[in-house]
């Protein structure tokens, strides 16, 4: 008993020793780190940055402008339907090369073909009535009135003769006041009548003229009726307007339409046009007759090419973007781009050969103006090097580089940010001069 307490009153002195032991190595550690640390400050020696940096090279620059867009056809011909009926037969197939004048969907126009005839009939009934119009009315009540307007006329007339013949007689006291006084009151009796008789031809001559002019409106109205029964009768079969490619039909045999239901549409698509939405800040970039290159992702592996043709003239909203929409004539010899498809659009505004450039991401910016941080009186992982901020301009840029128009040369070394903060007079240590790219340019 009293060895194993022995023992253990061993262990645990031993234990306590080596807890202490520890404990003093620990503290020594932290001490150390304090004394170096002071000892770094009070030398006033930090750490220098490591960095990387890159020379500027000449290459070939091509500013470009990506975006998405929409295939259009150049003259599209829509086909609606011209009346409320059925489809009675489709004779071509959505995709197919159709000729000016093929038939391409027969209508039912039985119903149209009827009224038709029914409004012919109507017609030639009016045409009657407005030759009847044309030559003075009824024949019989046109003769009445006439002739009664010329007998009492021609009795008035006599009655005046005889007027001035009893004046004469009665100086020559061959006849009475009273013959002349019955005289002129048959004569005043039948200029009245005369006055009445022309009156009433005169409102049945306005009343002809008036049946004529509604005889000829009528006759028009149905002639504009027939005509539009015929155009829609015609319309039972329709036709290819143009020589090219049938790229929708929507019906089907049997299938109801009304009036103004897309029927067909079809276009010569040998020329197509891609309608492009370019963002508002890359507009005044864009000039007519530049290139253009387009890509679908239905066919990775093809590429189609073009020229831009007409400008944006305003900034409409798209897709939560503001946009402007410039359209693209594209070849399509092939008939491989399809009307209404969305499509990838590359524009190749402006080339530069063999300029000096740099990374974009060694550019920084601030207030409208770009800068580098050149590496001076520096070597590649030898030494120190200082920093100095220059400002440069700018041309062209790609996705990846700026051309540097002026305040560089060949032989500069340019500083790539990295995990320090960039300043002005700063002592670095330069370990690489990869070239490293950069999407984007960075603020200051």
């Amino acid at each position: 008993m009293r060895l194993a307490e022995c023992e253990k009153r061993g262990c645990a002195e031993q234990e306590n020793m080596d807890r202490r032991l520890r404990n003093r190595i620990l503290l020594y550690l932290v001490l150390a780190g304090v004394l170096a640390y002071v000892g770094i400050e009070l030398s006033g020696r930090k750490p220098v940055p490591k960095i990387s940096a890159v020379m500027p090279m000449r290459e070939n620059l091509v500013s470009s402008i990506s975006s998405n867009g929409k295939v259009e056809p150049l003259a599209p011909y829509v086909v609606r339907a011209q009346l409320d009926t059925f489809v009675e037969r489709v004779r071509a197939t959505e995709g197919q090369t159709v000729k000016k004048g093929q038939v391409i969907l027969e209508l039912d126009v039985k119903d149209v073909a009827a009224r038709h005839s029914e409004a012919r009939g109507r017609l030639l009934k009016a045409q009657d009535e407005l030759r009847a119009a044309r030559t003075g009315g009824r024949a019989d009540e046109a003769a009445r009135v006439t002739g009664d307007l010329a007998k009492m006329q021609a009795e008035r007339d006599r009655l005046q003769k005889n007027h001035e013949g009893l004046q004469r007689l009665i100086v020559q006291q061959a006849a009475t006041q009273d013959e002349l006084a019955a005289n002129d009151l048959a004569l005043t009796k039948a200029q009245a009548e005369v006055t009445r008789l022309t009156a009433a031809k005169q409102e049945f001559e306005r009343g002809v003229r008036l049946d004529t002019e509604q005889a000829m409106l009528h006759v028009q109205q149905i002639q504009d009726e027939v005509a539009a029964l015929q155009e829609k009768a015609r319309q039972g079969k329709i036709s290819a307007p143009v020589d090219g490619t049938l790229y929708s039909l929507p019906v089907k045999a049997g299938e109801f339409v009304k009036l103004g239901d897309l029927l067909a549409e079809m276009a010569d698509l040998h020329k197509v046009r891609v309608r492009a939405f370019i963002d508002e800040p890359e507009l005044g970039a864009l000039e007519a007759n530049e290139p253009v290159k387009i890509t679908w992702d239905a066919l990775p592996s093809k590429t189609w090419t073009g020229k831009t043709e007409i400008l944006p003239k305003q900034v409409v909203p798209h897709q939560n973007r503001s946009v402007g929409e410039l359209l693209c004539a594209v070849n399509n010899d092939k008939l491989e781009l399809l009307p209404n498809i969305n499509v990838n659009v590359r524009i190749n505004s402006r080339e530069r050969i063999g300029v000096l450039s740099v990374p974009r991401g060694a550019v920084a910016a601030e207030g409208g103006r770009r800068f580098v941080f050149v590496v001076k009186n520096g070597q590649l992982g030898v030494g120190k090097s200082t920093l100095e901020k220059r400002e440069i301009h700018v041309g062209i840029a790609d996705a990846t580089n700026y051309e540097v128009v002026s305040g560089l040369k060949e032989d500069d070394l340019v500083a790539l940010p990295g995990d320090v903060d960039l300043r002005d007079g700063m002592t670095v240590t330069v370990i690489t001069t990869e070239v490293l790219l950069f999407a984007e340019p960075r603020n200051v």
